[in-house]
């Protein structure tokens, strides 16, 4: 009896070439994310809500310090909550997937853009998040579904 090895079809044809794995960003990850980051915020609120006191001080733009102390330091604990409950809708989104995955993709690089007018210190975050972001919803969002129900052909 004989025994002789079988190479898979990659290394038995010079024509396929073997890729290496790419790491990709999925939604299942960034939506478990933004549900985490809503959870901070809540704990933000229920620890000290005065902690988001000089979030807006190196901001880019004068309107956004002054709104910010104005607006959102006058009630810091219902603004930390709506942040808590927007990202964790985001999250929520995009780990329902299908057409609800274009509102969660689309949110989440709203946030991102929102957040680089906050300073250039959030330029560091947000720059490389959207370098992975954008070609992660492009990816994820080719074969989703929309969000409207398709309609009855009669």
């Amino acid at each position: 009896m004989t025994t002789h090895l079988v190479r898979p079809a990659a290394q038995r044809l010079p024509s396929v070439r073997r890729r290496r794995p790419r790491i990709r960003l999925d939604r299942r990850v960034v939506g478990s994310f933004f549900l985490f980051t809503g959870g901070v915020h809540v704990g933000i609120v229920a620890a000290e809500p005065g902690f988001y006191r000089h979030f807006a001080d190196g901001a880019l733009l004068g309107f956004a310090r002054s709104r910010w102390q104005d607006v959102f330091m006058a009630h810091p604990a219902v603004w930390g909550l709506v942040l808590a409950a927007a990202e964790v809708v985001l999250g929520l989104a995009l780990l329902r997937g299908g057409g609800w995955a274009r509102l969660g993709w689309a949110g989440v690089i709203a946030f991102h853009l929102a957040l680089m007018v906050f300073g250039w210190g959030f330029w560091l975050w947000s720059v490389p998040a959207l370098t992975l972001l954008i070609p992660a919803a492009r990816h994820d969002l080719r074969g989703s579904a929309p969000l409207t129900r398709p309609s009855n052909p009669t």
